[in-house]
């Protein structure tokens, strides 16, 4: 302590303090170093200073915790962003499929459908041939039926202006059934 004393004197005769207006004991910064000695000295005597280094220890310790709770929290938020950006991409490509897969499925299915559409025209087309066809016979048979008729009238009046009553009788038999024969 002796030496701290030593080092006061001579710092305060550099700041210009003279000794000889009182000397050091009349100085008040002399005296404010000697408290601030005392004061230091008893707190390294109560073992204040390892309490206040252990305090700063922990609290060192409870900051590099602090840290690497946040370091692995921010690996843990980086890991989870990834997951979601990955989750989002593979998301999004099976949106694409999807959409793609709904466009070949609407394209396929208007292919079936003019297909359909096509084959019910072709069968109703057939089917008005068919009609067209069959009251075409009917017509031409129509139509034989009545000339068979309006022959047979006229061979009728014919063989009856030229043949007699029993002759006449039996040809008109014969010829009717001969002409319905070929008729039918």
């Amino acid at each position: 302590m002796i030496s701290i004393a030593a080092l006061a004197a001579a710092a305060a005769e550099e700041a210009g303090y003279e000794s000889a207006k009182g000397g050091l004991l009349a100085d008040s910064s002399f005296w404010v170093l000697i408290a601030f000695i005392v004061v230091i000295g008893m707190l390294i005597r109560f073992g204040l200073h390892t309490q206040i280094t252990t305090g700063l220890d922990k609290r060192a310790n409870r900051i590099a915790d602090e840290i690497n709770e946040a370091r692995k929290m921010r690996e843990e938020a980086q890991e989870l962003l990834a997951q979601y950006q990955r989750r989002q991409r593979e998301a999004e490509a099976e949106a694409a499929a999807i959409i793609e897969q709904a466009k070949k499925d609407a394209k396929q299915m208007a292919v079936e459908a003019r297909d359909k559409l096509n084959d019910q025209m072709e069968r109703r087309a057939k089917a008005a041939e068919e009609k067209i066809a069959r009251a075409e016979a009917q017509a031409l048979s129509e139509v034989r039926g009545r000339a068979a008729d309006v022959a047979i009238e006229a061979a009728r009046d014919i063989i009856r202006e030229r043949m007699d009553s029993g002759a006449q009788n039996a040809f008109i038999e014969k010829s009717i059934a001969s002409v319905r024969g070929k008729l039918n």
